[in-house]
């Protein structure tokens, strides 16, 4: 059943679209799409950054699988779509997309929150911020 319902995971290192998961998780049953898109910023905590980079677990995919199957069960999802960055980005790159469509708006906003909040706790993606000022740091699970 979530073989129906997962209709996009993807890790990659080439820019990510967001018409390309606004479009896996299209569904007639769907009243509302709720979409995600985090950006590189380019400041973290007061220090200018100049640029990122992630790097993912080999376990990566089956991980993100398990956080969607969990988001597929405990809301009326019709469709759930992720892709998350690896590599360097530069300061505006899209790092994730996420989306999640339910019969109803307040389902999709409920189901997308959840998949990017599990996403950024559980799935192993490590961010490697690069700072203006010479400096850098490591960034648990993104």
């Amino acid at each position: 059943m979530t073989e129906d319902i997962i209709r996009l995971i993807g890790i990659r290192d080439t820019p990510l679209s967001v018409d390309e998961v606004f479009a896996a998780v299209g569904d007639p049953g769907a009243g509302g799409v709720a979409l995600f898109v985090g950006t590189v910023r380019d400041s973290d905590h007061a220090r200018a950054v100049s640029r990122l980079s992630y790097s993912a677990h080999p376990t990566v995919e089956r991980e993100l699988r398990a956080v969607m199957e969990k988001v597929a069960a405990d809301f009326p999802v019709r469709a759930l779509a992720a892709v998350h960055r690896v590599g360097d980005l530069e300061i505006g790159d899209l790092a994730v997309v996420v989306a999640a469509s339910c019969p109803h708006r307040a389902e999709a906003f409920a189901a997308c929150r959840r998949l990017i909040d599990d996403l950024k706790a559980r799935v192993p993606i490590w961010k490697h911020q690069l700072f203006a000022d010479g400096g850098d740091e490591w960034v648990g699970a993104c």
